[in-house]
């Protein structure tokens, strides 16, 4: 499945802009302006990555992340935060939070710090999914078929990684939305089509293939790939 993210930040236009910023990556974004708020999407959902800024209303950073820990649930940390003070660093660090970014900072150095966190995470986030010759690292967000690179924009490459993670299971439509949009999502279900049939453009049919397989009144399937 795609990376699904919780970011619990107050400052909405700031919240806002890295949502849109991520999504445009390819991550499934969530989003909470209050610690309380953040505590129950987190026990709601299973969240591959946090981003959580120190200075909530009803439940900081802190102890948020402390909850988290308690709880069991070991997804990374990271911290943005308006403070610079090393101690803040320290508990922040101390409470369970994997990594920490001072408040104004590069949305490049964002990015870089995401993907290393994912790295460093054992299991399917940090593994290479294989479906015959068909190839997707969810880390690098880079497809090839063998030997050949596939270029993918970022929300088929979420749908691909959704059907990819379950080779040869049929996922229905509102899987691919629940897992590629997030809780808010309230379009056409069928926008579903239009990217499964942009992605055999680009993994299928210049190879000749045929492995994402349309079931009937169900949903999708890919396969090892077939002539």
């Amino acid at each position: 499945m795609p990376v699904r993210i919780l970011l619990v930040e107050d400052e909405r236009d700031l919240a806002a802009s890295l949502r849109a910023g991520l999504e445009a990556e390819g991550y499934a974004v969530d989003v909470a302006h209050d610690g309380r708020e953040g505590w129950n999407l987190a026990r709601l959902y299973r969240y591959q990555l946090f981003i959580l800024d120190l200075m909530l209303p009803g439940l900081n950073g802190f102890r948020l992340c402390g909850h988290l820990r308690e709880a069991g649930i070991t997804a990374p940390v990271l911290v943005l935060t308006a403070k610079d003070g090393e101690y803040d660093e320290a508990e922040a660090l101390d409470t369970g939070a994997d990594d920490y970014l001072t408040k104004p900072f590069s949305y490049v150095v964002l990015l870089a710090r995401l993907r290393a966190l994912l790295r460093r995470r054992p299991g399917p986030a940090g593994t290479p999914l294989r479906v015959g010759d068909l190839v997707i690292d969810q880390v690098t967000r880079r497809c090839r078929r063998g030997t050949t690179d596939i270029a993918l924009t970022a929300k088929q490459f979420a749908v691909l990684v959704t059907l990819a993670r379950r080779p040869g299971e049929v996922v229905t439509k509102t899987e691919i939305i629940e897992e590629v949009w997030d809780m808010a999502f309230d379009g056409d279900i069928n926008i579903i089509e239009v990217y499964v049939s942009a992605l055999r453009r680009r993994i299928d049919l210049p190879f000749g293939l045929h492995s994402i397989e349309t079931v009937r009144g169900a949903g999708y399937r890919l396969v090892d790939a077939r002539a």
